[in-house]
């Protein structure tokens, strides 16, 4: 008999911008997940989404989309003060909910998003897309000394993220009505790398910043403290040029990579996708020299969506609650890091939640 295969999650899109558009053009083909319907507030908007995406139903409005009975779950990239009550509005639906980074403005957002998920009997998950890229598994592979040699007990970890923002006096990055930022829109990215790696929330932080006159931070550098004695670092910037980067150093080794979103063998992906560096030293000396660890590469949107369409098909709920830990960390240090810098003074997160 011919192999069967599980039929396509039917995904729903809430908002058709630039990221909307990323999103749907990566998943196209999968034969995990569908596209069947895009939402705007502007009915002619979506249907000229749709169109241009081979995507069947247009909406013009969330909550029309929300009420589809075709759709099983929906993927929400709308600007970061909308994804809380989209998130709990489709849950409520009855929808399983693919949410951007970073998932909501503060840790009580983010344990309301979860607790309408659990009353709802949905899974909820937010969206890293280096979180389910292969070199990721690899990352944490080698770190545990899995696949070959390992490098000890994590000691500290020093990650970061930058770039510049475009236009300037209308990107929503420079509107704080908005969720804009650098702690919220980049510092999210080298936090949950930090969280993945040092597997549980810092217990203090000290944070500075500096400012745009939108009254954003425009960038940020921050310390963590752990319980046990291990530190990590970040820093994010929306005025520098573009870096990415992470260094993960144990007792007996180091790893740095770049941990990008979306990767590439080459440096002619249509895209722009390029080839992610990671490697590693086992040993403590500085003569032992690194060793390249290549991983499979592709579209970070394409596997965020299989693997969320994967825990959706088998109900995994464990690996969506030890996700929703990590989300809820991060909620907690992101909180914690915005009330350092305006205070100045170091945060415990206990006090900040």
């Amino acid at each position: 008999m011919p192999a069967t295969h599980p039929p396509a999650l039917r995904l729903g899109v809430l908002g058709c911008a630039n990221i909307a558009k990323q999103f749907v053009r990566d998943v196209m083909g999968s034969a995990q997940v569908t596209v069947a319907a895009a939402a705007s507030r502007d009915l002619a908007k979506a249907q000229d989404f749709c169109r241009n995406w081979g995507i069947e139903r247009a909406f013009g409005s969330y909550e029309a989309l929300l009420e589809d009975p075709q759709l099983d779950a929906v993927y929400i990239p709308l600007p970061n003060h909308m994804h809380a009550t989209w998130a709990i509005r489709a849950l409520e639906a009855g929808k399983h909910v693919l949410c951007e980074k970073p998932l909501a403005l503060s840790h009580a957002q983010a344990q309301a998003m979860f607790g309408a998920a659990r009353q709802h009997q949905r899974l909820l998950l937010e969206a890293y897309p280096y979180w389910f890229q292969p070199q990721t598994r690899d990352l944490l592979q080698r770190l545990h000394g899995s696949t070959g040699p390992g490098i000890g007990s994590i000691r500290s970890v020093h990650a970061s993220f930058g770039f510049t923002v475009g236009n300037p006096d209308t990107n929503i990055r420079m509107k704080p009505e908005m969720g804009g930022g650098a702690l919220l829109d980049a510092g999210s990215y080298p936090l949950s790398f930090i969280r993945l790696v040092m597997g549980c929330a810092p217990q203090q932080v000290l944070a500075h910043a500096s400012w745009a006159d939108t009254g954003v931070d425009i960038s940020m550098m921050g310390t963590l403290f752990y319980a046990d004695g291990r530190r990590a670092h970040m820093s994010c910037a929306m005025d520098a040029a573009n870096h990415r980067r992470a260094t993960v150093v144990g007792t007996h080794g180091t790893i740095e990579t770049e941990y990008l979103n979306h990767t590439s063998t080459s440096h002619t992906h249509p895209w722009g996708y390029l080839p992610s560096q990671m490697r590693l030293r086992a040993g403590i000396a500085n003569h032992v020299p690194f060793e390249d660890i290549t991983s499979a590469t592709g579209s970070g949107f394409r596997f965020a969506a299989e693997a969320f369409a994967q825990v959706v098909r088998n109900n995994d709920v464990a690996a969506i609650e030890r996700a929703a830990s990590a989300s809820m960390d991060i909620a907690a240090t992101l909180q914690a890091l915005a009330q350092s810098v305006r205070s100045g003074q170091p945060v415990w997160l206990d006090a900040a939640t």
